[in-house]
């Protein structure tokens, strides 16, 4: 029980409170050494991110042959042949003629699509329609089993295909949905209402595409679909399903589609010509220049902000303000506190410096080896040098001529300067040393600040903060013991002095009593 100043007059939670005040200021520092380490922990992590986004754009860039390979291609005449460099590293020029034919899709097209009533409703149900198609009457009331032996285009194998349809629940419509869904099949169809026919078009392009009907053949029959009687297959429009026949540099050849690919080029042919049309491809300086430079600005980027951490201010008279303090502040002020008070966490810090002066060895170290090829070991030779200016870190400038000129030169020899592959660091190029160096300080930087799927006991800031927590802990509970003795303490006093005023009424009654007397 807590007596608050009743009998001495005294202000005992003021008292209590400030008391508690000087007693907290280790738990203050505590927490604030807390706030130190998150926030430390967060730049870190920011850092990581830099450095990840750094990674990836190489891995997605300069790390990729791809991108050294890329080639203009032209067509004398894309009106009838376009091509598209896919991994073409020599360039060439192809001449493609003489195209008698495109490839076609198989088509099977039903005739006129009859029944008793005069018309056909394509929702209606399989049952309560009688079918005149082709001179004959077909009415449907028991489950048909479509059975269809299926060859694709260019192939010798068919496959089974079962499609079971419902007369009480499958109308012209659902069937068609259900030949369209099967992708074994592989066909689009339609029904035609003007014309009351339906189109069934393989969706592969080629000749030798067939389909054999096994059993439901009544059913296609009333669909108006026209049955050899000798092989059971399905009688295809004249026409379809057919080759492209074309020459390339003399050579007469076919092929199942329209679009292929030939020594990395894929060719896409458009329309018949008994001409030759030339195919010639050209390095794509523009596309390998802007990858490079998208890297040397990335990598700019990373270094300078890894750099203005490292020299950021601390201002160790800016601690982490405590909630008390908080209250008494704008939160302009608290901001502005803030800004100072989190500065500097990285401020020379080691793990950042010794990566940053890693990568700029990466950078600088020739690269050796037989497969380097004489000016193109260094990126000074293809003009990419270190600013002059120490104040930028050691950024990159590229002399985009000379970048340019070593590009149309020889873009293999660049691409192997970035990323010959070898055990031997001196040998290794340039955007896999990187790529190493990246990942070792990633890795430093996680097993420091670690990563947010990670618990605190995973990483050496979480460790701490979960010694910092456990002592914050003790502290309150500390407190609280040192809360309840100065309650206590003053509650005894409390109770004296009562007891006392008590006494002191008692005997001035007393003596005031005997004195009337």
């Amino acid at each position: 029980m807590r007596i608050g100043g009743l009998a001495s007059g005294m202000d005992i939670d003021q008292i209590v409170s400030d008391l508690m005040k000087a007693e907290r200021m280790p738990l203050d520092k505590l927490k604030q050494k807390k706030q130190i380490l998150e926030w430390q922990r967060d730049d870190y992590r920011e850092m990581n991110k830099l450095l990840q986004d750094l990674d990836t754009l190489v891995f997605d860039g300069i790390y990729r042959q791809s991108t050294f390979m890329k080639k203009t291609v032209t067509s004398s005449d894309e009106s009838v042949v376009t091509a598209v460099a896919t991994s073409v590293t020599a360039n060439q020029t192809v001449e493609i003629g003489n195209i008698t034919q495109l490839a076609s899709a198989a088509r099977w097209t039903s005739a006129t699509i009859t029944t008793t009533s005069g018309s056909v409703d394509p929702n209606a149900k399989l049952q309560d329609v009688t079918f005149t198609t082709g001179g004959g009457n077909f009415q449907f009331t028991s489950p048909i089993t479509l059975t269809l032996n299926v060859t694709k285009p260019g192939s010798t194998t068919a496959e089974t295909v079962d499609i079971s349809i419902d007369p009480q629940n499958d109308s012209l419509n659902s069937i068609i949905t259900k030949l369209n869904q099967n992708t074994n099949l592989g066909v689009s169809v339609f029904y035609d209402e003007f014309t009351k026919k339906m189109v069934m078009t393989k969706n592969e392009t080629g000749s030798g595409a067939s389909i054999e009907v096994v059993s439901g053949g009544d059913l296609l029959k009333a669909l108006g679909f026209a049955i050899d009687s000798g092989t059971n297959m399905l009688q295809q429009d004249p026409g379809s399903g057919t080759n492209a026949k074309f020459t390339i540099n003399g050579l007469e050849t076919e092929r199942t589609t329209n679009t292929f690919t030939i020594n990395g080029m894929t060719y896409t042919l458009k329309n018949t010509t008994a001409d030759k049309v030339t195919i010639s491809t050209a390095t794509d300086t523009d596309a390998i220049f802007n990858s490079i430079k998208a890297f040397v600005d990335k990598y700019n980027e990373t270094i300078d902000k890894i750099n203005a951490k490292l020299k950021e201010e601390r201002y160790r008279d800016y601690p982490p303000l405590t909630d008390e303090q908080k209250e008494a502040m704008t939160d302009k002020q608290i901001e502005l506190w803030e800004e100072k008070a989190r500065s500097g966490m990285l401020r020379g810090d080691s793990i950042l410096s010794s990566g940053l002066s890693k990568m700029r060895m990466d950078l600088y170290t020739k690269v050796e080896g037989s497969n380097i090829t004489s000016g193109f070991s260094q990126l000074a030779e293809i003009g990419i040098t270190t600013s002059p200016n120490y104040l930028d870190g050691g950024k990159l400038i590229i002399d985009e001529t000379k970048l340019r000129e070593k590009i149309q030169e020889n873009p293999d020899a660049v691409y192997r300067l970035f990323n010959n592959d070898s055990t031997n660091y001196s040998e290794k190029g340039i955007a896999r040393r990187l790529r190493d160096t990246i990942k070792d300080t990633i890795g430093k930087i996680e097993q420091k600040a670690g990563k947010t799927i990670w618990t605190n006991q995973q990483f050496a800031i979480g460790r701490d903060l979960n010694d910092i927590n456990d002592q914050i802990k003790r502290f309150e509970d500390h407190l609280k013991e040192v809360e309840d003795r100065y309650w206590r303490q003053f509650t005894a006093m409390e109770e004296a002095i009562q007891r006392a005023n008590q006494q002191s009424m008692y005997l001035m009654n007393a003596f005031g009593g005997g004195m009337q007397g």
